[in-house]
């Protein structure tokens, strides 16, 4: 079993409150081990060392040192890479071919990928006149923002903290994470990896907790916070913008979203089977940017439901370890009750289930976990709870449309504006959906790949603001503009 500490000026500790709580294996229900919450005290501290970094070596440093320490976390996170794929599969129940392909190699690359954009960011620069004729120059330069709060999910805990550490690091910042209670491990072990690095003390800091009346609020309250950045649901962006708004703090928010796809009659339907079904089924259907909304036209509905309905069978639930297995846990029982409230409400809507609708049976040594059917439905209203609030678990409505008007009207018909992903072999069609879709992202025959210079965030209630490229390099940074009379 093991202790999870708090991570504060380049030391773990266990924090003022001398208060623990149980890190939950969601794949076999076991305790894993215990978290040292951090109190008031501990965020204070983490804040002021934060602020101390941010104005000490950390900020004397040129930008080609700084990235160059970032490369170094890039490679110690690739020295501990074992380490990293065994604590993030524990603390999530994913396949540990996931974490393997996925997140832990994008944790790295966040730090890269960063380091390396930082030192080649332009800055505007203009020549002018002034009223008597002198000539004027004005150019801008950037300047840290200051010590950020990251506020982190559950669902890809390394993989979205690193996308905001990485980029904020790399402009100058100093950080203070909270990572979700229910994943706490990766965040932790970063720390160690940081000192390893030699990333100066209090630069990285970590504090563990809920969120009301814990080190959550605590932080995103804290007057010694200059800007604040989260991904998870709306309800909680909600409340950390209310917190942001006493001192005028700058807000960075990845929300929830009921992301659409859309299938035309002339899509290869091979293709549009597998990327959906990723799109659906990947990590449990925990995926800020999955499908759960699925709209096909009518002349090609029945052999889509067909084959998606025999990819979803024909995924495989088991031990994460086992290179079979291609289908994970909820990441808790709380989380999988949830989730079984709409396969339960979508049945009292009249809904049509394909496949699943229930909890899988699972040997003995597993019966524990947070196991869940990969489920599909049909033939629900579009004014159906199930179809219009995000679930976030391994399932997705069908429901056919018969023109592109049609289509368009279904998929913006949603308070979120995520991500949606059309499939057509019609070109220009594409381009007309992605310009009317009120989305942060769409894909074109495609699902997840993803450029990291390019924009990502969501519109409506999916967000506020873009990460990515020079656009996280916009909220990590303050621009100054500097006029010279030459």
């Amino acid at each position: 079993m093991r202790t999870v500490l708090n991570f504060i000026d380049g030391h773990p500790v266990a924090g003022s409150l001398g208060r623990m709580f149980d890190n939950i294996s969601p794949g076999d229900g076991s305790l894993l081990g215990r978290v040292y919450e951090a109190g008031a005290d501990d965020v204070d501290q983490a804040v002021a060392a934060a602020r101390a970094a941010l104005h000490g070596h950390w900020g004397s440093l040129d930008i080609p040192e700084r990235a160059a320490m970032l490369h170094a976390v890039a490679a110690e996170i690739e020295r501990r890479f074992d380490d990293f794929v065994e604590a993030e599969v524990a603390d999530t129940g994913k396949p540990a071919s996931l974490a393997r392909h996925l997140d832990i190699p994008r944790g790295a690359a966040n730090f890269r990928i960063f380091a390396d954009m930082v030192r080649n960011v332009p800055a505007e620069s203009f020549e002018m006149r002034a009223p008597d004729g002198a000539r004027v120059l004005n150019y801008a330069i950037r300047r840290p923002k200051g010590v950020i709060a990251v506020v982190c999910p559950w669902n890809l805990p390394l993989l979205l903290m690193t996308w905001k550490v990485g980029p904020a690091l790399a402009c100058g910042n100093t950080v203070v994470v909270k990572p979700s209670e229910e994943t706490p491990s990766t965040a932790t072990l970063l720390g160690e990896v940081m000192k390893a690095a030699g990333v100066p003390d209090g630069v990285y800091n970590v504090v563990h907790g809920f969120g009301p009346g814990s080190a959550g609020e605590f932080l995103t309250r804290h007057p010694g916070v200059d800007a604040i950045t989260f991904t998870g649901e709306t309800t909680t962006g909600s409340a950390i913008m209310k917190a942001a708004a006493d001192g005028v703090r700058g807000v960075s928010f990845e929300l929830g979203g009921k992301n659409p796809a859309i299938v035309f009659a002339d899509a290869d339907l091979e293709a549009a089977v597998e990327g959906t079904a990723r799109s659906v089924f990947a990590n449990c259907g925990q995926v800020c940017l999955g499908t759960e909304r699925v709209y096909v036209e009518r002349p090609l509905f029945d052999r889509f439901v067909a084959a998606l309905k025999q990819r979803a069978e024909a995924l495989r639930p088991g031990d994460p370890h086992d290179p079979g297995t291609s289908l994970g846990p909820l990441i808790s029982r709380q989380h999988r009750e949830k989730v079984l409230s709409y396969y339960r409400q979508a049945v009292e809507d009249g809904a049509e289930v394909v496949t699943g609708g229930g909890i899988p049976a699972m040997p003995s040594a597993l019966a524990g976990g947070a196991w869940i059917q990969p489920t599909i439905w049909t033939g629900l209203d579009d004014s159906s709870r199930v179809v219009r609030e995000e679930i976030f678990g391994p399932c997705c409505h069908i429901r056919p449309f018969d023109s592109e008007a049609e289509a368009v009207r279904l998929a913006n018909d949603t308070p979120y504006g995520l991500a949606a992903a059309v499939w057509t072999r019609d070109l220009s069609r594409a381009h007309r959906m992605a310009g009317v879709l009120n989305v942060g992202i769409c894909w074109i025959n495609s699902w997840f790949l993803r450029d990291l210079r390019t924009p990502f965030g969501g519109a409506r209630q999916s967000g506020i603001g873009r990460e990515g490229g020079v656009h996280s390099l916009e909220f990590y940074t303050e621009l100054t503009n500097v006029c010279v009379r030459l």
